[in-house]
């Protein structure tokens, strides 16, 4: 069954009506994928007034993000920690329709209020230090070879904000090469009203977390202006979502090593004519799995966090999208099912833990695997040290209308790409197709001062694979601009793909998807030749130094001019020397005793 947008239609209503009368919302979506993954969905959001935003009035809106946002005049805010890859074919489409996902590492852009361009950089470079000490994350070296100004990609969700103004600035970086560990988790959960000690945020562990097969976290900031002229507000969503290994994580944190299952512990199909007690035959996987809350997350959750409306109702924060025959038990709070039949939701208690069993008896429903409306793949080709080339395969699925889509790419300033290379085809012919790219945007490389920034507007005919590539040189860097693991490879951050249309149909709302990260090999020196050279240039200066100064310092005089000494003699006086402080310590030791 598929997981699309109308399952999460009677959902999405109830969450819209608790935001309309309250200021903060949490909810946890929780989806089977496959009998061994878990889609866990955070959402958190929060809402102010424009006018006590702007005089410094924070509630739910946390004061240390608010000012820093207000000193960089920073308008709409995009952050986004990734890990992992999202697995397309075999969970299917990506949650939030990929807008609360970002590419691996750490991404961001922003819309910042600015005079000129050089202004609007400046801000941008404040806006990343700011945000670089909140978060623990090396932000602050998103520079502007980093950076990008994209032209289609992207919009802004603010309503009321006019793109075509002079005085307002679309800035883009990406870190790909950032590790996203517990020190970017930590101020992400201080955030937050209860700081992660109640509510459904009380399920945050780092090691589970971060042990997941994907993970993403994103923060969101921008300003509500309704048509009617009356208050404009300002919003913030923070949201995490990890896909869990069921077996993985019901490990015991104690002992983390994988072990044969006990006999005891198989599931085994006994219906089976051949099943035998020394014989197992194993049951059908779409029964799932049984597991606990706590065996999955490490934690019960830790009562409610300001789930309440306007009128102190408590509302509903934990959505379960199972079957109805399905054994669902909880040790509190009010269970509602839907009329969807395949979801449940579930009103946290006010205090104390409330701990959730999912039962392995019926059916189970899992993602399907057609509901991604495209598939992307990239890579390199090519050979060598010098120079080599990027494929990309864009596949549209559906077999009945095309789809248009923006494939944006910022490429590092070291890959010098020849756009006079850059050919679309059809992977069932090998001649380009000019009709398939319908826009081009390029803003070439300048070394070490800007990346490369390309943007195209693509349709793919229904049923089809395109296959996208161009050439590239790579340039050689300086000995000192290489990291410490030079061999490794260097990575470019991942293509972003916006889709604006299925066949006929424009979407009203942005769909996203980002390919996976590469690792580009430079031409790396052998980083051992220039300690050699320092440490043969520094002997040679040494015995140089030491013969000059010898020279310098030593006096030289003849032969004759040495005073001759007496051997015998000179024994003779050190010898006396000896026996005078003998004597002197004995004669001491006499007084001593007389006294």
């Amino acid at each position: 069954m598929k997981f699309s947008s109308w399952l999460l239609l009677p959902t999405a209503l109830l969450s819209q009506s608790i935001r309309a009368e309250s200021d903060y919302s949490e909810r946890l979506n929780l989806q089977p994928l496959t009998p061994s993954s878990l889609l866990a969905s955070f959402n958190f959001w929060s809402n102010a007034s424009l006018q006590s935003y702007e005089q410094q009035h924070f509630k739910f809106i946390p004061r240390s993000l608010g000012q820093i946002l207000q000193h960089a005049k920073t308008k709409e805010l995009h952050l986004r920690f990734s890990t992992g890859r999202w697995d397309d074919e075999s969970w299917g489409s990506r949650p939030w329709s990929g807008t609360k996902e970002g590419g691996t590492g750490v991404e961001l852009w922003a819309w910042v209020e600015a005079n000129s361009d050089g202004a609007s950089f400046a801000r941008w470079v404040t806006l990343n230090n700011a945000l670089s000490g909140l978060f623990c994350a090396s932000l602050n070296f998103i520079d502007s070879t980093r950076t990008t100004r994209p032209r289609m990609t992207f919009e802004p969700a603010s309503r009321g904000i006019d793109t075509s103004r002079n005085d307002l600035y679309l800035l883009h970086g990406t870190l790909p090469r950032e590790v996203v560990c517990t020190e970017n988790l930590t101020p992400f959960l201080k955030l937050l009203p209860c700081k992660g000690k109640s509510g459904i945020a009380s399920l945050l562990d780092g090691h589970k977390l971060f042990d997941a097969s994907w993970q993403s976290m994103a923060i969101d900031v921008w300003s509500i202006c309704p048509d009617d002229g009356s208050q404009c507000s300002i919003e913030m969503e923070q949201t995490v979502d990890m896909v869990l290994n069921v077996d993985r994580s019901k490990r015991p944190r104690d002992n983390p090593i994988p072990r044969p299952i006990p006999n005891e512990a198989l599931r085994c199909d006994n219906s089976k004519s051949y099943a035998l007690n020394e014989a197992c035959f194993p049951s059908n996987v779409s029964l799932g799995q049984s597991w606990t809350i706590a065996e999955i997350f490490g934690r019960r959750i830790q009562g409610s966090c300001l789930a309440e409306d306007a009128q102190g109702s408590p509302t509903e924060s934990l959505f379960f999208y199972i079957p109805h025959n399905r054994e669902v038990h909880a040790s509190a709070g009010v269970e509602t099912k839907h009329n969807s039949g395949i979801s449940r939701s579930f009103e946290l208690p006010r205090e104390g833990p409330f701990e959730m069993v999912l039962s392995h008896i019926g059916p189970q429903t899992f993602n399907s695997h057609s509901s991604s409306p495209l598939y992307a793949s990239r890579s390199f080709t090519g050979h060598g040290q010098e120079r080599g080339g990027i494929q990309t395969l864009l596949t549209n699925p559906s077999k009945t209308s095309a789809i248009e889509f923006v494939y944006f790419e910022a490429l590092p300033w070291f890959m010098k790409p020849y756009l006079h290379t850059l050919i679309a085809r059809l992977i069932t012919t090998s001649t380009a197709d000019p009709s398939l790219i319908k826009e081009t945007y390029y803003r070439p490389a300048l070394d070490r001062r800007r990346g490369t920034q390309l943007e195209l507007l693509i349709s793919v005919p229904a049923d089809s694979t395109v296959v996208l590539t161009y050439d590239f040189d790579k340039a050689i860097l300086r000995y000192t601009e290489y990291p410490p693991d030079a061999n490794r490879g260097f990575d470019v951050a991942p293509a972003v793909i916006r889709i604006l249309s299925t066949g006929n149909k424009t979407l009203d709302d942005p769909v996203y998807i980002r390919t996976s990260s590469l690792l580009l090999p430079l031409p790396t020196p052998d980083f051992s030749m220039p300690y050699n050279v320092i440490i043969l240039t520094s002997t040679v200066m040494a015995l140089a130094f030491g013969m000059i100064f010898n020279l310098l310092v030593r006096r030289f005089v003849g032969a004759d001019e040495v005073e001759r000494y007496d051997l015998k003699a000179l024994k003779a006086k050190v010898r006396w020397r000896v026996l005078m402080i003998w004597e002197r310590i004995l004669g001491r030791e006499n007084e001593k005793k007389a006294l």
